[in-house]
């Protein structure tokens, strides 16, 4: 249960609505509040001031009903601007790209600003009493010495919403046509895969031999979804309970189907309750998301380096972004242990275990997969090539400086039978110096 409600949490502030429905919420409280403080007089030391000019009762209508209406219109085109930010996006550098922009902050609290202005304005607008209207209570005809009734507090408040709406629509206009452009795009899909990485695999160094890792009772999943997110600190938990071993079967972001193992339970004593209880450890959905799941950001940046290196759109400078942030990714993965730290406290003796990671595993998801598109291009290849060299000069690991000088060799053997004439030639002399820099590094 604890892993359902923090996966629904976080997927609340991943929707598009969450943010403009709280400011509607947070919006109407205010103008409740500042209608109250007008009530008890307020308004009146707002009349003491200068530069303040008391506003009367038509003035006041027609100023909140300007706000309402020009901030619902402008809501209104802002989220068709977002639609159709997210449709090309979509499309031009692949659907899964469709969660990042759904979840970008900007156009979240944009939006949420405009709805919140609305909803003060027309909620204070219902109390302006016109100087011909008799008061609708005793409070209201002692609020103000001035004829009507004008929440002069509340009104101030409307405006500076109002000042605050224009600076982010002007933010906004110029925060779309940024987000989608395409090195931002693949810049921040970069960022977070470089955080996601340092988070999951907090210590640097090489990996040390795999523990044994024991088999016991299966545990089943009980319907078809993308393992979305694993709450390995409830399972830790659960496990010392029970003096059991968990052993994960499953990473986050597989695929599993009803009556596939998700886990294994040895030793200890768990019964058929508690084995039911795991499964809360675990969501399942539609989809895949980036939670815990490193790979899934490695495949987007390789998603948008096929897409540029096909036919149809033949953009190779895209691909070459997407390359360099990819060999980022590897080097850091190169410099890091990859065990995921499952428990905060006595890793040590940590009773769960996590399905192992190994650098070739990550190579190939990223490099492996793009190779055969990369070995179309004479520009790309040359820049895979250089990036595969500069990721191998800060991995201080033999083995994997191994791994990535095979995937070269792969890629120079397929680009061989995809180039011919000067093209192939650059990419061999490339290729050359990458192998004379591996000879160097080796015999030193």
């Amino acid at each position: 249960m604890r892993a359902q409600l923090l996966w629904a949490w976080r997927r609340l502030n991943a929707n598009y609505w969450f943010y403009p429905a709280l400011f509607a919420v947070l919006a109407l409280a205010l103008a409740f509040a500042c209608i109250a403080a007008d009530r008890a007089g307020w308004a009146e030391r707002l009349n003491e001031v200068e530069w303040l000019v008391p506003a009367r009762p038509d003035g006041a209508a027609n100023m909140l009903t300007v706000i309402a209406g020009s901030m619902i219109a402008v809501a209104s085109t802002v989220f068709s601007i977002t639609i159709v930010a997210v449709s090309y996006a979509s499309s031009t550098y692949g659907p899964r790209l469709l969660t990042n922009f759904m979840e970008d902050k900007g156009n979240q609290f944009s939006l949420a600003t405009f709805i919140g202005t609305f909803v003060f304005a027309i909620t204070v607008l219902r109390t302006v009493r016109g100087e011909d209207e008799s008061a609708s209570t005793t409070v209201d005809a002692a609020a103000t010495t001035l004829p009507g009734f004008v929440p002069q507090l509340s009104l101030l408040v409307a405006f500076l919403l109002m000042g605050l709406s224009v600076a982010v629509l002007v933010y906004f206009l110029n925060h779309v046509p940024s987000a989608i452009r395409i090195n931002q795009v693949v810049r921040g899909i970069g960022e977070r895969l470089m955080s996601l990485i340092a988070k999951t695999y907090p210590e640097r160094g090489e990996n040390g031999d795999l523990a044994r890792r024991p088999e016991g009772n299966p545990l089943l999943a009980k319907e078809a979804g993308y393992v979305q997110l694993i709450d390995f600190e409830e399972l830790a938990r659960m496990a010392r309970d029970c003096g059991s071993q968990f052993t994960l079967s499953v990473r986050t972001g597989d695929f599993v189907h009803r009556g596939l193992t998700i886990l294994q339970v040895s030793g200890g004593d768990c019964d058929e309750e508690r084995m039911e209880e795991l499964h809360g450890c675990f969501t399942q959905g539609a989809g895949r998301t980036p939670e815990q799941d490193p790979e899934f950001l490695i495949d987007e940046l390789v998603e948008i380096g096929l897409r540029a290196l096909s036919p149809g759109i033949n953009d190779p400078f895209t691909a070459v972004t997407a390359l360099h942030w990819l060999g980022a990714a590897t080097a850091e993965l190169g410099s890091r242990k990859l065990v995921k730290q499952v428990c905060d406290e006595d890793a040590e003796s940590c009773p769960v275990h996590p399905v192992p990671d190994d650098f070739d595993h990550y190579v190939r998801r990223g490099f492996g997969a793009i190779r055969s598109a990369v070995a179309t291009s004479p520009i790309a290849a040359r820049i895979m090539l250089e990036t595969l060299q500069n990721a191998a000069g800060s991995v201080s690991s033999d083995n994997r400086r191994t791994l990535l000088l095979d995937e070269a060799k792969r890629l120079h053997e397929q680009a061989s039978l995809n180039l011919r004439g000067p093209d192939k030639r650059e990419v061999d002399e490339r290729f050359a110096v990458l192998m004379a820099e591996f000879d160097q590094a080796r015999s030193a």
